[in-house]
């Protein structure tokens, strides 16, 4: 058994203790309070806190780093990804595992991870990363749902089965997906974490009230629009209560467009909302009212997005930027956004997200001055990699 001092440690599920002990047994956390039996090794001036969960990213999307540049409209920018994107045959590995390995870096622990073709899952087999992967289904005017579902169940059959790793099937978004799809992969992955892009764009808004708009547009432009199809003439949180799939599974990303009675019914629901706020804002999605998520009392998750969309996979960037926009919201709620509440949100709190005995020892020790007193706000500030280390059970 190994004995960790710190200035701090920040265990989430409790508050900050001042000179606080974690003990570690092999790969496990065995207890953490003010004092330890046994040998300790004292870290000085440096926080412990658990590994941090990026609820939402992109990972085989990486080699688009700086390539699609930033835009004042969701669905113009998507299509200039998309446009991107059809120019090579495959997801090249190389940058998914130097993205892998950025993330790593930086404290994460974990991510939600959203694929078309899990080329993410062989790299991050041989990572130390865990993940949710997310296998995202599109198809606005498919013939037969059920067929595709079913041949993505095929592909996660496929795979090498572990414990860290956990596919799934989720739905892109409202405007991408048919009705009778998005009831076929509710169906289908009932119980299990529901990831989709939700209330992202003011588009998707217009676009589920009227039919009308950019994304309708893109759709038709693809060759993929359903002259069939009827504008639900509702929000995008009302249209997914609507096909059952507002319940404490769903995680609705972005969320920048959505109102205070949705936001109310998310929170009664106990979904959870997971925001991106500066991939909306290269995207030209917006900004999200970060406030009032918390205000109305959402379980708020943090991601990055992509590395088409965002300068790094830093999350203490992301919450830097959390805090710049929700500048009355409690430093610890949006730390445990980053850990505790991402690691709810994906499945994985039985293990990850706090430091509590019996849980997997994914602890990071972050670097600061001396003279710190209020740690939480100071881990709000944008903590650089290199002030990141992982400790060794």
């Amino acid at each position: 058994m190994t004995g960790y001092r710190a200035a701090w440690v920040l265990p989430m599920s409790s508050p900050p203790i001042r000179g606080g002990v974690v003990s570690v047994e092999r790969d496990s956390i065995v207890g953490v309070n003010d004092s330890a039996d046994g040998e300790v090794t004292d870290l000085g001036s440096v926080a412990i806190l658990p590994g941090l969960v990026n609820a939402h990213t992109h990972l085989e999307l990486s080699w688009m780093r700086g390539q699609v540049a930033p835009g004042d409209s969701m669905p113009a920018w998507a299509s200039k990804l998309m446009a991107l994107r059809r120019s090579v045959s495959h997801e090249p590995p190389e940058p998914i595992v130097d993205a892998i390995r950025e993330a790593r870096q930086s404290g994460t622990c974990l991510v939600g991870d959203v694929t078309n073709t899990f080329a993410t899952y062989e790299p991050l087999l041989d990572s130390e990363l865990s993940a949710a992967l997310f296998r995202e289904l599109l198809g606005f005017s498919a013939p037969d749902p059920p067929a595709i579902v079913r041949a993505a169940e095929e592909q996660i059959a496929a795979l090498t089965p572990v414990a860290w790793l956990r596919p799934s099937i989720v739905p892109h978004a409202p405007y991408s997906v048919s009705p009778a799809l998005l009831r076929a992969i509710a169906e289908a992955t009932r119980g299990r974490p529901l990831s989709v892009h939700l209330g992202e764009s003011q588009q998707e808004v217009e676009f589920l009230r009227g039919g009308t708009g950019e994304w309708r547009t893109l759709l038709e432009s693809l060759g993929v629009w359903n002259p069939a199809w009827t504008a639900p003439g509702c929000g995008p949180v009302d249209y997914l209560d609507r096909l059952g799939m507002v319940n404490e599974q769903l995680i609705a990303v972005h969320g920048v467009h959505f109102t205070g009675e949705e936001l109310a019914r998310l929170a009664a629901a106990r979904a959870t909302v997971v925001a991106c706020p500066r991939s909306n804002r290269w995207t030209g999605a917006g900004t999200p009212p970060i406030e009032r998520f918390y205000a109305l009392g959402v379980r708020v998750a943090i991601g990055t997005d992509s590395l088409a969309s965002v300068e790094d996979l830093n999350l203490f960037a992301e919450m830097a930027a959390v805090r710049r926009l929700a500048p009355s919201v409690p430093a610890r709620r949006i730390l445990e956004s980053a850990t505790l509440a991402g690691a709810e949100a994906l499945g994985f709190s039985s293990e990850l997200g706090s430091i509590e005995p019996g849980k997997r020892a994914q602890l990071i020790a972050v670097q600061m001055p001396s003279h710190v007193t209020d740690v939480e706000e100071y881990l709000l500030t944008g903590i650089e990699p290199a002030a990141v280390r992982w400790l060794d059970s």
